[in-house]
């Protein structure tokens, strides 16, 4: 099954792929949970229990047009788990009474249709199409296809090197007048061993090439060469978005808090496509706003 999270307030829904009917199925523990503000698994089943209960007498169709699918869980293990698509999944916020619903599907009907989630849907298919298979790894160039194939139609600068400067937060990226030669500079740098990996991988977070789009398209990159150098990839679902977010603020000055970061999120499934697509997951979520 083709799976994916996406966040609510740094809660995760999970959603799975409904090949025969092209529909995203969301589990409906994890949105009870999130309406509810309420984390404990048992609570959201008996919640969820109660107001099915509820909905039968009312004669609501909004129960029989639930699936059960095995999901994967915190624990590890799959379990039967309730689940309903886009329509149902606002019929069922409607029967929230607390304002948080309100802020949920603001989010919820958001989230598909903006250009983050138009390029998440063309990250998704880097790998589905194997597109991703035919890039040159580690050079400018790879991280221009990358940028071009995740914004397309959606940026009309996809792809395309930045001419003007840029900033955030405070700091100043690299000048766009030096800029082609600064990316040839951190193409040509080493790239034999995960730390130098790491250090190209800051360099050009601080070149920070793209109008729009560089986290995203970086660690796909990153990813890629890791790949390739040393045989690992990193599980992005270890890493929480404070401490990546940290991590990344602190790194043109001092990159070891990162490097370490990484290190320890490293595994060697490198060919598993539920690695990558919970990894384009987090990654989109990084780049959420707060």
């Amino acid at each position: 099954m083709k799976t994916s999270i996406r966040f609510f307030n740094d809660r995760e829904v999970r959603a799975v792929w409904d090949e025969e009917h092209s529909r995203w199925l969301f589990s409906v523990l994890d949105i009870v949970g999130v309406l509810n503000q309420e984390e404990n698994y048992t609570k959201n089943r008996n919640y969820w229990k109660y107001l099915k209960a509820k909905l039968k007498k009312e004669n609501n169709e909004l129960v029989s047009a639930t699936t059960q699918l095995k999901l994967l869980a915190s624990d590890g293990k799959k379990y039967n788990t309730d689940t309903l698509d886009s329509d149902g999944i606002i019929a069922l916020a409607k029967n929230f009474p607390n304002t948080k619903a309100g802020k949920f599907l603001d989010w919820f009907l958001y989230s598909e249709n903006s250009i983050d989630g138009q390029s998440k849907k063309k990250a998704y298919e880097l790998f589905e199409t194997k597109l991703i298979h035919e890039i040159e790894i580690g050079s400018i160039k790879s991280l221009q296809q990358i940028h071009a194939y995740l914004f397309g139609g959606l940026y009309d600068f996809a792809g395309k090197i930045r001419q003007k400067n840029i900033s955030k937060a405070g700091f100043r990226f690299a000048s766009a007048q030096f800029l082609d030669k600064s990316l040839q500079e951190i193409e040509n740098m080493p790239e034999s061993n995960f730390e130098e990996i790491v250090e190209k991988y800051v360099e050009l977070n601080i070149a920070h090439p793209f109008m729009e789009g560089n986290g995203r398209s970086t660690r796909i990159w990153l990813d890629l060469l890791l790949k390739k150098q040393v045989k690992k990839c990193v599980d992005w679902s270890k890493i929480s978005k404070n401490d990546y977010m940290n991590a990344m603020k602190l790194s043109p000055t001092n990159s070891k808090a990162l490097t370490e970061l990484l290190k320890n999120a490293l595994t060697n499934k490198i060919q598993d496509r539920e690695m990558f697509m919970k990894g384009i997951d987090y990654s989109y979520y990084y780049e959420e706003d707060e």
